[in-house]
C-alpha cells in the first residue's frame, strides 16, 4: 500500500511541472543497499505530492508480514526474486508515484524494461565504504550476512553497477543532510523532464 504525500496545497512551480510532466509514470530510485533509496523517496514523494512506496515492504505484506531475511531464509533467493519481480510489475502500474526497490531488482531484464516503459529512473550512488558504513550495524540485509561484508558489498558493486548506470539520472548519496540530496533529485528531475536534460550527475565532488 502506498504511503501518500502531500495531496493538497498550492506546489511551488518546479514541483508543479515535475508532477505535470510525469503523468502516469513512476519516480523509481534505484541503487544498492543502504545509499538511502527509502528515507529520499519519501522526501520527494513529500515534497510532489505523491504517494511513496517501498518494494521490500509491499514483499513483506504479501508475506503475512514475513520479514525479507525470512523469505530468503525459508524460500531462499531465487523465490524472493520471482516475488519481488511480480510486486514491482504490479506497482510500476499503479502511478504516478515514487518507487523504491530493492538493491538487486533491477537485474532482472522484465524487471529493467518495465522500469523504463513506466518510469523515471534515478540511480542514487554510493561509494562502497559509505554503504558498509551504513549497513554493517543491520541485521535486516540477508545478502551481507557474510564472514566478510565489505568483500561482499564489492562484489555487488561490481555486479549492478554497470546495470545502475543506465538509469535516466544519477545523484551522488553522501554523508550530506537528506534535504540536501532530495533537493538535487528534484533539480535533476526538473531538467530531465521539463528543462532539456541539463542534469546527468549530481552531488558529484
Amino acid at each position: 500500500m502506498m504511503d501518500s504525500g502531500l495531496s493538497t496545497g498550492a506546489y511551488p512551480s518546479r514541483e508543479a511541472d515535475i508532477v505535470a510532466a510525469l503523468g502516469k509514470r513512476l519516480i523509481v530510485l534505484v541503487g544498492m543497499m543502504g545509499v538511502g533509496k527509502s528515507t529520499v523517496g519519501r522526501r520527494i514523494a513529500a515534497r510532489l505530492g505523491l504517494p511513496f512506496v517501498d518494494a521490500d515492504t509491499e514483499i513483506e505484506a504479501a508475506h503475512a508480514g514475513m520479514s525479507i531475511p525470512e523469505i530468503f531464509e525459508i524460500h531462499g533467493e531465487p523465490y524472493f526474486r520471482d516475488g519481488e519481480a511480480r510486486v514491482i510489475a504490479r506497482l510500476l502500474e499503479g502511478g504516478p508515484g515514487v518507487l523504491a526497490p530493492g538493491g538487486g531488482a533491477l537485474m532482472r531484464e522484465e524487471t529493467r524494461r518495465r522500469v523504463k516503459e513506466k518510469g523515471v529512473s534515478v540511480w542514487l550512488k554510493a561509494d562502497a565504504d559509505v554503504i558498509l558504513r551504513r549497513v554493517k550495524r543491520r541485521a535486516d540485509r540477508p545478502l551481507l550476512q557474510t564472514a566478510d561484508p565489505a568483500a561482499t558489498i564489492d562484489r555487488l558493486i561490481a555486479e549492478r553497477e554497470p546495470i545502475y548506470q543506465h538509469a535516466d539520472l544519477t545523484i551522488w548519496s553522501r554523508d550530506v543532510p537528506h534535504e540536501k540530496i532530495v533537493e538535487e533529485c528534484l533539480d535533476a528531475l526538473h531538467a530531465r523532464l521539463c528543462g532539456g536534460d541539463r542534469a546527468g550527475v549530481a552531488g558529484a565532488a
